[in-house]
């Protein structure tokens, strides 16, 4: 869901020079290519005499991955003086109470009204996860351990059970008692704005959350078309008629 936002947005880049590109970056060396003269299959299926060890390596490479990508990022903030990639990226934790844990482009939202909650006296925090897969459990752990509560705003919904993201981050709290709360946001590119995050994370301060939460849903909208499809005894369409609820034919950023 983050790439209808990435699309439409814009900021500065910083573009290194070639020279430390090619310093940086090793030469490419493909391992496969596609020849004519030395015909290869690349990527067929493997029954299941082997089927569980060629997916094995594949856990094991992920796994591998774990301390290689920290080594690479230091390098990287070694050669071009910034950081870039890594597993996670805590934003004001030290002491927080509170947690926002996400990924992807609503984090510098949530930063931007984490520091304007700070000014009010809130203790509040946010983890960037910067590596989904292989997902850094220890990392995550660690950053999250000394909160009271933790909150994962996600753009993934699995529907029936609630975010994607909060699954794994359960997974990394395995033991540790603390309250925690899944909030699905920004779902088909509705805008996350500050006057939502504030409201949420002062809900959450408080804990004053469902354990899924879904911001900034319309529960009259919903409950009209929940009466709609008990009448008629049949669901659908849905998505049309509510919009033609809200006299819409499409939705709009405000």
């Amino acid at each position: 869901m983050d790439g209808f936002i990435l699309t439409h947005a814009h900021e500065r880049l910083e573009i290194p020079g070639q020279e430390q590109v090619d310093r940086f970056v090793p030469p490419y060396q493909p391992r496969q290519v596609l020849d004519p003269d030395d015909p290869v299959s690349i990527g067929a299926m493997v029954g299941p005499e082997a089927f569980t060890e060629v997916k094995y390596l594949a856990h094991a490479r992920q796994e591998q991955a774990l301390g290689l990508i920290p080594q690479i990022s230091a390098a990287f903030a070694a050669e071009f003086g910034r950081a870039c990639g890594g597993l996670v990226r805590p934003y004001r934790t030290e002491d927080a109470q509170t947690v926002v844990v996400a990924l992807g482009s609503v984090l510098g939202t949530i930063k931007d009204t984490i520091d304007e909650l700070r000014d009010a006296g809130m203790k509040i925090g946010a983890l960037g996860i910067t590596s989904f897969r292989p997902f850094p459990l220890e990392d995550v752990r660690a950053a999250l351990s000394g909160a009271e509560r933790v909150v994962v705003l996600e753009k993934a919904l699995a529907v029936g059970i609630g975010g994607i993201v909060s699954a794994n981050v359960r997974m990394a709290l395995s033991g540790i008692a603390l309250h925690g709360y899944t909030v699905i946001a920004g779902l088909g590119g509705r805008a996350i704005t500050k006057a939502s995050l504030r409201g949420l994370f002062a809900r959450a301060a408080a804990d004053n959350l469902e354990p899924l939460t879904f911001l900034d849903l319309d529960r009259g909208l919903v409950d009209q078309e929940l009466r709609r499809m008990a009448e008629r005894r049949r669901s659908g369409p849905a998505a049309e008629n509510m919009l033609r609820d809200l006299g819409v034919v499409a939705s709009r950023i405000g």
